[in-house]
């Protein structure tokens, strides 16, 4: 059954702006973090100008972030836009970007050679299997499923791209497979109602 959230409720989130570690297709992952880049900034700046144009009421709603730099930066620079004080909002360690271990700070097109099993194995069940150190896509979504049961007032948020991706995925009702297939994208909100995810893009 997917994730649903509360009757009545409505949800906004995002990713964080463009980083340094995603220009040089690094693994960030839960502990290491890297300054948003210019693009970034504005990525940052058009969430907040998409919220502006597309969420009634959000300036009453309670906002939210993953504590990690990357996430908050963007959260800052939202609120900024919109004209609210930069730190009027909530961290949640459940919002954390997923967990890559031993990964974290390697390239993307190199971290096989770490473990070579590992990583294979992986490649056949996301799901279950979890890079050497780290979190399975099972252990985030029940971090987002914890979090989104959580939820008792409207809500956005600033989250991570694997943890975005997981969370649009539970809520849709895919399997790893199609969780997969996702995209991360930056620079665009999620409106989420009930268990229906809405992308919202600049025009």
């Amino acid at each position: 059954m997917p994730l649903s959230l509360g009757d009545g409720l409505t949800l906004y989130f995002c990713r964080h702006g463009e980083t340094e570690g995603n220009v040089a297709k690094r693994y960030q992952g839960h502990s290491l973090d890297s300054p948003l880049t210019p693009k970034g900034i504005e990525q940052a700046r058009t969430i907040g100008h998409i919220l502006d144009a597309r969420a009634p009421g959000i300036r009453g709603y309670e906002f939210v972030s993953s504590p990690i730099g990357r996430a908050r930066a963007t959260m800052e620079i939202i609120r900024q836009t919109l004209g609210l004080p930069r730190d009027g909002y909530a961290v949640d360690d459940r919002l954390k970007e997923i967990n890559y271990g031993i990964w974290e700070g390697h390239p993307r097109n190199n971290v096989r050679v770490l473990d070579p099993a590992a990583y294979d194995a992986r490649e056949q069940d996301k799901w279950n299997i979890a890079p050497p150190g780290g979190e399975s896509y099972a252990q985030v979504a029940e971090r987002a499923d914890s979090w989104i049961s959580s939820l008792s007032a409207d809500t956005f948020s600033v989250t991570h791209g694997a943890f975005a991706r997981v969370l649009r995925g539970v809520l849709l009702g895919l399997d790893w497979q199609g969780i997969t297939k996702l995209d991360e994208p930056q620079g665009v909100v999620f409106r989420v109602r009930g268990s229906a995810v809405e992308r919202l893009e600049a025009p």
